[in-house]
């Protein structure tokens, strides 16, 4: 599958305002098509991918929420949604991909970085934050994804200057950049080439994030 079918974007429509358990048992074959659909089209992502990045694998979610502890009781994700993962330590951050109807969108970078990887991101910035500055002012990276975007401290974290001029990088707690789609674009025959080269504009970050924890701060290898 080399782009997404209008019946996959139906079929996540129908759920989301269906949203039970007698419907989706009524219309489980369905969902296995589409599904099946769904999975062709990651994994041409992933070739894609593979031409210009090493992928370890591409990992596509389960529809089914778990809503134990969610005031969200819904049982199913009206989404398709999925990840592709790097090879080896020395390349950090990944690729992810969410198809759902008036809300799909891929991203990538540090969703939630331990916290020996985040102290030493900041102490990146803390240090010199030319280098990431010019890739996320770079028109490319503009273009495709606009800012790095994340959550943030309201405050300077423990141990740093609050007065530091990169104080709005040191205080992320995430690393992120996205690209939205509207249902039209998703379904467009270039849609899979408009991924794979988001995909290509974030590696300039990638490199640069990839090299910076698999480093300390006088640049000598940690792996």
């Amino acid at each position: 599958m080399t782009s997404i079918s209008k019946t996959t974007i139906d079929f996540l429509k129908a759920l989301k305002e269906n949203n039970n358990r007698d419907w989706f048992t009524e219309h489980k074959t369905e969902f296995q098509q589409e599904q099946k659909k769904a999975k062709g089209f990651y994994n041409a992502v992933m070739e894609k991918l593979k031409q210009h990045d090493e992928i370890e694998s591409v990992k596509i979610f389960r529809i089914y929420r778990d809503v134990r502890f969610s005031p969200d009781k819904t049982p199913y994700k009206p989404h398709f949604a999925g990840n592709f993962v790097r090879a080896t330590n020395k390349l950090r951050g990944g690729y992810y991909l969410r198809i759902r109807p008036g809300e799909s969108f891929l991203a990538g970078g540090f969703w939630e970085p331990n916290k020996e990887d985040l102290l030493r991101i900041r102490k990146e910035f803390e240090m010199d934050a030319s280098e990431i500055r010019e890739i996320i002012s770079n028109p490319t990276f503009v273009t495709y994804f606009e800012k790095l975007e994340g959550d943030a401290l309201k405050t300077a974290p423990r141990g740093f200057d609050k007065e530091h001029p990169n104080m709005d990088l040191i205080r992320m707690k995430q690393f992120i950049v996205t690209r939205k789609f509207t249902d039209d674009e998703v379904l467009a025959p270039n849609f899979l080439q408009e991924v794979n080269e988001s995909y290509k504009a974030m590696r300039p970050y990638f490199n640069y994030m990839s090299d910076v924890l698999t480093t300390d701060l006088n640049g000598v290898s940690i792996l």
